[in-house]
């Protein structure tokens, strides 16, 4: 494997230090450097087996190129072959027909070594192909083909089988190639979907989520449980929901995730978000705010006190735009604290609560400790009841800058959806210093104009921008506050004050060419 980590250490994939990490995973756990290096998270299994195609010059396997079931047991069928040497060596055998006439495929992670070479010829005597694949994958189409490892419903004593099965090599390459791939692809989350006969592993780029890799249910346990054990839960408790978090490795890069476990009646889905440290978190003209509403933002944060409210459903990039108010806000003279459900981001400088309410840790219970802290600036990170709402808007009348979110479709929602939770009107109309409604909508390909190129895997789309609306407190929006109008009257005092609608800066946004209005109609629910 000397030329291997020639090739590694050349590309400058993996460092000297990496290599001395592997070396001794290697004389713990045996198996090859390349392993210990994907084991250790210095490189994804791809980028190993892309690495050995080069060193060995074998080509690596398509994912549309790899056989289903059938094909591999009718392979073994014909070359009596036994499925658990197969198995054992991580080779995958098929037929397939070509111009010079049928030609047996062989894969695996393996296939350059002699003796896996010298086994597939000797079972046919016709030509072989040999080609790399990851070693999860084809564990998965010859564990299908046994009909191993079923069941969604066992008890707790099987801990130490799930146990077992989470520290197996493919499984653990598995894992961490998934991660490698959405850390690439730019994914927000991960979601792994048990079906009857298969698990569906999907990512969700950009807003959208699309089909990685699909699993015979024969994996399923195996790779959820890797994902448990990571994440510090449970493995053997399926029956209930769990939560957890994990600090990962990946090609050389720290990552957080938040996970969530949930049961269903083909085992258990679990959903991935990437989280951590943010160093560069986008300014507000890249979150997708004009000049001049930029402008009126910083200004509405930059008062000494008061309630600044940031509207939208979940996956709006809510937190994200208020972290970066948050960032402005951390001059070095201000006491900035959050509350938060989770702390969904480490940012330097201030001090971040997550919510704990199994131990009595809530919204309420957070925010009334913090204004004993003596701050500056608070972040409750949702309002869900009227003791927040209340305690809130008393902070912010007692001389504390708050920011916080709800759940509403629009700017002015917020307003009765805060009434609503017990807040008094006349109180809001004097604390309220704006209010902030946003979606996310696809950005349109810079290369190709949304048409789909290369640059954009074809999807016409290569990010996200934000669509906003932004409602400063007037003294006539102040008024009808006072006056308990509804959602249409604020609206239009909104809009007679200058604010303009999420679907007039969506519509701003197309004629720019930023997005198309497809997918302004699909974020929005109506043409921009």
């Amino acid at each position: 494997m000397s030329e291997l980590l020639r090739i590694l250490t050349a590309g400058k994939m993996v460092s000297e230090r990496d290599i001395v990490e592997a070396r001794a995973i290697q004389q713990f756990a045996g198996g090859d450097i390349g392993a210990a290096l994907v084991r250790l998270g210095a490189l994804s299994e791809d980028a190993l087996l892309h690495a050995i195609g080069t060193s060995c010059d074998l080509p690596v396997a398509a994912a549309d190129m790899l056989p289903d079931h059938a094909s591999v047991l009718l392979a073994v069928e014909r070359l009596g072959v036994p499925l658990g040497w197969l198995i054992q060596q991580g080779v995958l055998p098929w037929f397939s027909a070509t111009a010079a006439g049928e030609t047996l495929y062989v894969a695996g992670p393996r296939v350059f070594e002699m003796s896996v070479q010298e086994a597939a010829e000797h079972w046919h005597g016709g030509p072989v192909r040999f080609m790399l694949a990851p070693a999860a994958v084809v564990e998965a189409l010859l564990g299908g083909v046994a009909g191993s490892r079923t069941g969604v419903d066992e008890a707790e004593s099987d801990a130490e089988r799930l146990h077992e099965l989470a520290e197996e090599a493919p499984v653990i390459s598995l894992v961490q190639t998934m991660f490698a791939e959405a850390i690439a692809a730019h994914a927000s989350d991960i979601h792994l979907e048990p079906f009857e006969d298969r698990t569906t592993i999907r990512f969700r780029i950009d807003g959208i989520l699309s089909t990685w890799r699909t699993l015979p249910r024969a994996s399923s346990d195996a790779v959820t449980s890797r994902i448990k054990l990571l994440s510090q839960m449970d493995i053997a408790e399926r029956r209930l929901p769990q939560d957890g978090r994990q600090s990962i490795r990946v090609s050389g890069q720290e990552v957080d995730l938040r996970v969530s476990a949930l049961p269903t009646i083909w085992g258990e889905s679990i959903v991935l978000r990437f989280m951590g440290k943010m160093h560069n978190l986008p300014t507000l003209a890249a979150l997708g705010l004009g000049d001049d509403d930029s402008a009126r933002l910083t200004r509405m944060i930059e008062r000494p006190d008061g309630l600044l409210v940031v509207t939208g459903p979940t996956g709006s990039g809510k937190t994200t735009t208020v972290y970066r108010l948050l960032s402005h806000l951390n001059d070095g003279r201000r006491k900035i604290l959050t509350i938060e459900d989770p702390v969904e981001i480490d940012l330097p400088g201030i001090l971040q609560i997550g919510v704990r309410a199994d131990i009595g840790l809530t919204f309420a219970a957070g925010l009334r400790s913090i204004l004993r802290q003596d701050p500056d600036v608070i972040f409750v990170g949702e309002i869900r009841d009227g003791e927040t709402a209340r305690i809130a808007v008393q902070a912010a009348l007692t001389g504390h800058q708050v920011i916080t979110t709800v759940h509403t479709s629009s700017a002015v929602g917020a307003v009765t959806r805060l009434i609503d939770l017990g807040v008094e009107d006349f109180l809001l109309s004097e604390v309220l210093n704006g209010l902030v409604a946003q979606r996310l909508v696809r950005r349109a390909c810079e290369a190709c104009a949304g048409i789909g190129c290369k640059a954009c895997s074809g999807t016409g789309f290569a990010g996200r921008i934000g669509a906003f609306e932004l409602v400063a407190a007037t003294p006539a929006l102040r008024e009808a506050i006072r006056a308990r109008a509804g959602i249409a009257a604020l609206t239009e005092v909104a809009r007679s004050d200058g604010s303009r609608s999420l679907r007039d800066d969506a519509l701003a946004k197309v004629a720019r060419g930023l997005t198309t209005s497809g997918e302004a109609l699909r974020v929005l629910g109506t043409a921009p």
